[in-house]
Order: C-alpha cells, then sequence, then structure tokens
C-alpha cells in the first residue's frame, strides 16, 4: 500500500508508453491493452476503498518525496474522501468510454495511447497535494484532450479544439502567476502547509489582505474556466459537441470535475476570508449558469449540445452550494453540511448520468449516418426498446427523479441551499423546471410519436452497447436507494470542513 496512489496515476500511463512503443499491434489487441490499463484504476480505487477509513479526515495512504530543493518542490500525494469519490468516478467512466470508442477506425492505437494519457493526468490533478506536480497533470491534461477532440472531432473539431485549449491555458496562466507570487512570500507550493497557514492567520499576515485577495482572484480564474462557471462557459458547447463520443463522455464526466475540484481543494481551505467576501457575487454567477443553461439546453435542437448545456446546469449545482456555504454556512452548520454533501455526490452523479446521455446521443448518431437533431427521429422506442430503455433511465436520472442517483445529491444541494441562501434556491428552481422541459421533449420527441425516415433499419443495442451501458445505469439505481455507500466516504470530511468555516 506504500506506493499505491502512484501505482494508481501511472498505471495508465505505462499502458499509453506500452502503446507508443508498439506500433505494429493490431488495432484489437491496442484496444484489449488500453481497456485492461483502464481498468486498473478502478481495481486499485477499489482496493484504496477496501483500506480507507472513512473517520480520519486526515490525508491517507500518503507519498511524499524531495523533487525540487531550490523551490522546495515535493512529489506530495494523499487520499481522502473528496478525493476517493472522483478517483472512483474516473475508474468508471474511463473504461465505458473507451467501450464506446471501441470501433473508431481511424488509428485506435493512437486513440488508446492519448486516452490512457488523459485518464492518468487526470488522476494526478485529484491526487497531487503539491501546486507544482498538480499543476503539470492539470495542464498535461490539456493535450491528449486537444487531439482527441481534433482529430477525431466532428466537422468543427479543429475550431472547437483551439478554443478549449486557449480558453484553459489562459485561466491557467493567471492561476500560475499567482501561485509564483503566493510562494514568494510562504516559501511553499505544499497544499496542506499552505491551508494550515491560512487556519491560522499566518498566510493573511505575510502577505496583506489586498494582495492576498488579488491572488484569490486569479486562482478563482483558472479553476472558473475549467468548470466552467459562467460567462466562462463559451467554449464548452463546442468542445463537447465536436468531441467524438468517447472524449465527450470523459469531458463531461471528469474532467469538469477538476474544476470543481480545485474549489474544494485550493480556494475552500487556502482562501476562506477571499471565498467568503466574494460569495454572493459567485452564487449570482452560479444561479446563471443553473437557469440560463437551463433554458440554453432547452433552445438546443443538436442533441449533443443539448446535453453540452445540460452538464453548465447540473455542474453549477455543485458551485452553488459551495458559494452558498462560504457566504453564511456558519450560521446554519446543518444547512451547509447537506449543501457540501450534495455537492460532491453530485459531482457523481453526473458524472454517471451526463456520460450516459452522451454515450446514447453518439449510439443515436452513428445508427442514423451522423443525425442528432431533437427533429431527426421519433419512434425509437419501438424499433429498439432496450435502448429506449437505458437512456430513459439516464434521461430521468438527469432530470432529477426519486429512486434514481440525480434525486439524492439535487435534493441534498437544495436542502442546503434553502437554509443558506434562499433567493438562490428559489430562482434556481426555474433551472430545474427548465432541465425538466428540455429533457422530456428529448425522450418525447426522440423515442415517442411515428417512426421517422431515420429509424426505419435502426438496431437495437448490441452486447457491446449493453456492457457499455450496464454499469452506470445499475449505479443510478444503486445509489438512488442507497446514496449512503458513497456519502459515507466523505460526510465526516464535509463535516469537518463546515468546523473551519471563516
Amino acid at each position: 500500500m506504500k506506493c499505491l496512489l502512484s501505482t494508481l496515476i501511472f498505471t495508465p500511463w505505462l499502458g499509453a508508453l506500452l502503446l507508443a512503443l508498439t506500433p505494429r499491434l493490431s488495432p484489437k489487441t491496442s484496444r484489449v491493452l488500453a481497456l485492461l490499463f483502464s481498468l486498473s484504476t478502478l481495481g486499485l480505487a477499489a482496493l484504496a476503498w477496501a483500506n480507507f477509513n472513512p473517520a480520519a479526515i486526515s490525508y491517507q495512504f500518503t507519498e511524499q518525496h524531495g523533487w525540487i530543493s531550490g523551490l522546495q518542490v515535493s512529489y506530495h500525494l494523499g487520499l481522502d474522501g473528496l478525493s476517493l469519490t472522483l478517483v472512483l468516478l474516473t475508474g468508471l467512466i474511463a473504461p465505458t468510454a473507451l467501450l464506446a470508442s471501441w470501433k473508431i477506425e481511424r488509428d485506435p492505437r493512437l486513440f488508446s495511447l492519448l486516452f490512457l494519457f488523459l485518464q492518468g493526468a487526470a488522476l494526478g490533478v485529484f491526487l497531487a497535494l503539491d501546486f507544482f506536480p498538480w499543476f503539470i497533470f492539470w495542464e498535461l491534461s490539456l493535450v491528449p484532450a486537444f487531439f482527441l477532440i481534433k482529430l477525431w472531432g466532428g466537422p468543427g473539431a479543429g475550431r472547437a479544439a483551439y478554443q478549449f485549449v486557449v480558453y484553459t491555458i489562459g485561466g491557467s496562466a493567471f492561476m500560475l502567476l499567482a501561485f509564483a507570487a503566493l510562494f514568494a512570500t510562504a516559501g511553499t507550493f505544499d497544499f496542506v502547509d499552505l491551508a494550515a497557514l491560512a487556519h491560522n492567520g499566518s498566510l493573511a499576515a505575510k502577505i496583506g489582505g489586498p494582495a492576498l485577495g488579488v491572488i484569490f482572484l486569479g486562482v478563482l480564474l483558472g479553476l472558473a474556466v475549467k468548470v466552467p462557471l459562467y460567462p466562462f462557459h463559451t467554449w464548452l458547447p463546442s468542445a463537447y459537441a465536436e468531441a467524438p463520443t468517447g472524449a465527450s463522455m470523459f469531458l463531461t464526466g471528469v474532467m469538469s470535475k477538476m474544476g470543481v475540484y480545485g474549489f474544494l481543494r485550493i480556494l475552500w481551505p487556502l482562501f476562506p476570508a477571499q471565498l467568503s467576501a466574494a460569495a454572493p457575487v459567485l452564487s449570482t454567477l452560479a444561479v446563471a449558469g443553473i437557469v440560463l443553461g437551463a433554458f440554453a439546453a432547452m433552445a438546443q435542437t443538436d442533441l449533443k449540445r443539448m446535453v453540452a448545456y445540460s452538464s453548465i446546469n447540473h455542474v453549477s449545482y455543485c458551485l452553488l452550494a459551495l458559494f452558498a456555504v462560504a457566504g453564511s454556512g456558519l450560521l446554519h452548520p446543518a444547512a451547509a453540511t447537506a449543501a457540501l454533501s450534495g455537492a460532491v455526490l453530485q459531482m457523481f452523479n453526473h458524472g454517471l448520468s451526463a456520460s450516459a446521455l452522451f454515450f446514447c446521443v453518439g449510439i443515436l448518431e452513428n445508427r442514423s449516418g451522423g443525425l442528432r437533431g431533437l427533429h431527426d427521429f421519433g419512434g425509437v422506442r419501438t424499433a429498439a426498446p432496450i435502448f429506449a430503455g437505458f437512456c430513459g433511465v439516464a434521461l430521468f436520472s438527469s432530470l432529477g427523479l426519486p429512486g434514481l442517483n440525480g434525486f439524492v445529491g439535487e435534493f441534498l444541494v437544495f436542502r442546503g441551499v434553502f437554509g443558506l441562501a434562499p433567493w438562490a434556491a428559489a430562482i434556481s428552481c426555474l433551472g430545474l423546471f427548465a432541465t425538466a422541459y428540455f429533457l422530456l421533449t428529448f425522450w418525447q420527441r426522440v423515442f415517442h410519436g411515428p417512426q421517422g425516415a431515420s429509424v426505419t433499419r435502426f438496431r437495437d443495442l448490441n452486447a457491446l452497447e449493453i456492457a457499455t451501458l450496464v454499469p452506470t445505469i445499475a449505479l443510478m439505481f444503486i445509489l438512488g436507494v442507497w446514496p449512503q455507500a458513497l456519502v459515507s466516504l466523505f460526510n465526516p470530511l464535509v463535516t469537518a470542513w463546515t468546523v473551519l468555516l471563516p
């Protein structure tokens, strides 16, 4: 167990290296090897879960080694309930995304290589506790994502890929400058040490309030672009819509959570006073993301763009919970605990439902020869009842139907936010209504009514497609009736966070 976290990160990279060094592998062998190395994350995460103590809120399985002594940089890894939840999510989404890409014909070895590289980089972000290696993992995730979009995406993939990279690198530049200024004063990049300095007031005393506020804004901008927080979201619809199905699944299921994770891992402990002061403005932006994201999705006729805008709407619930707690959570600890628990659970649940929806839209697109318009189908339920059943579960999970996983996270978020910022919760209900409208419209127009011309030869799911959907669909039911299976991992940690409120 001593190097478990390093093994988690670098096993997918080892698979990528193996694929890079064996160019003569057959496409089938490349796919099988990639899937096996991708599944390693789930296996190792299960091992970590089996030996994880949720009651201990400190980091577990820690690894720390000196790296660049002149900059006080260390290779520091650690796992807590938050990071374990996201490592489990990565272990689930990555193999299903590779299965969804199984029939890609253009250089499947390179596709698999890039995907494993992306998977390892995302794991590094969730496990690194020193800004220097964390930022390296953060930036390295852009490289394979860029090429996956550009080389295997749709007609507008080139522009979407460049827009994605320019936005995210631009935000990261501000974050890098902010941490350079932080290091110049505090003398460390370590998240644990910086959080301790922030908690005892030493960080503010060393830097000064105004300067620390500027540093906070730099870090905030870098994370806001990644989530994305409204109005930094304009890169997302094109990137998600143009990316190949497997890449879209990983982008929405895992990479969007990297930004929310940064809010919880960096902004929350390092800048509590600044986050509290900015909470009213940030809460307003989160509400805008919820409401405008839902209404933008309602206006789409391209099903993939509809799901992309829906992703903005659902991730904004997580941000709303965080900002509401930062603004007034000290006055209502029970509501703060509910909101933060809901935010973490919503991250996991949205990863399941959104990735499943992107896969379902990909099936519609493949079966119809490239069509994915809201009005291009009709009567799919009659032609493909198994597919309709699976897609219906994913749609109603995203809608927040009681009994499915999406309901529990959203309920906890609203339970908490209503006690902290009633105005924000009330306005955000408009987003709930709009979400119900466009998802039910999706269900009605695509699966019911007379069969469209594109559906006459529509085949039902094959064994590979069923195997791709079954794990996520099963979890939607399991977490809908037994959310404590996951909540127990991070609930003690969330309860401890509320004690540290500014």
